[in-house]
Order: C-alpha cells, then sequence, then structure tokens
C-alpha cells in the first residue's frame, strides 16, 4: 500500500480550523447554558438573573464569543476575550478554593482559557468563514477575461 505523505504545514491549518470549530461550539454551549438550555445552570433550566453580574455577562461572553470562534468570524479578538473569560472564572471562583485545578474544580475553566489563547494567538485555521469573505474577490478577479 502506497504512503500518501502529509506534511505538517497542511495538516495543522485542517487540525486547527476543527479545534476551533469544535472548542467553540462547546463554549456557546455552555455559555446557553446560563440562560436556562441543556439542564441550565442547576439540572431544572434555571438561567442566570439577567444581568446578573458576573453569570449573565459571562454567559452572554461564552455564547456569542464561542460562536464567532466555531465560526472563524473575528476569531483572534473572540478568542483571547473568551480565554480572559475563563481566566477570570479561574482566578475568582475556583483558585481560592484550592491551589491546583483538580483539587478546586477549575479544570475546565483552566482548558477553555488555554485553548482560546492558543486559538488567539495561532489563528482560525482552516474552515473559517473569515477567510471564505477574503477568497471571494481574488477568485472573482481570475474569472474576469483579459482584454486584448
Amino acid at each position: 500500500m502506497a504512503r500518501i505523505p502529509v506534511s505538517q504545514t497542511t495538516l495543522t491549518p485542517i487540525v486547527l480550523g476543527v479545534v476551533r470549530i469544535v472548542v467553540g461550539a462547546l463554549f456557546a454551549c455552555h455559555g446557553l447554558q446560563g440562560f436556562g438550555a441543556f439542564g441550565g445552570v442547576d439540572g431544572q433550566g434555571t438561567g442566570v438573573p439577567f444581568g446578573l453580574w458576573p453569570g449573565w455577562w459571562a454567559s452572554v461572553i461564552e455564547f456569542a464569543g464561542g460562536a464567532l470562534v466555531a465560526l472563524g468570524l473575528g476569531t483572534r479578538v473572540a478568542a483571547l476575550l473568551c480565554s480572559g473569560t475563563m481566566a477570570y472564572a479561574y482566578f475568582t471562583v475556583h483558585a481560592p478554593l484550592a491551589l491546583l485545578p483538580m483539587q478546586n474544580m477549575g479544570e475546565q475553566a483552566a482548558l477553555y482559557a488555554w485553548l482560546f489563547l492558543l486559538i488567539g494567538v495561532a489563528g482560525p485555521g482552516r474552515f473559517a468563514l473569515a477567510g471564505l469573505r477574503r477568497r471571494r474577490p481574488a477568485a472573482r478577479e481570475e474569472r474576469v477575461p483579459a482584454q486584448v
């Protein structure tokens, strides 16, 4: 069987794009929990009261930021905002309880903070809607017949 060589420069943007989509979608779903979806914040469908700091605002950032990251629109800014939100959650909610994430139930916040930092720095990878907007005008220019 012939081996098909796959270079890291080809595979990295694809994997980054898939990770971005999955992480963003999961984070958006997490944000929807704050509004009562998926069992809400208590498993009974309860949402965070409107405007309550920081829970309601965190839900807004989680949903909107996660959706933007998943879609690949304003990815870097949205990912850095999501990373900061999770770092804030970790240090204000979890860290005061114990030193390590495994002791203070902060693994999820820590993972999201680091994953979104990675996405914010590395960029959206493949499959981003913002990339489609940039490619479209170039594709139109190529189809225009040359004038003689």
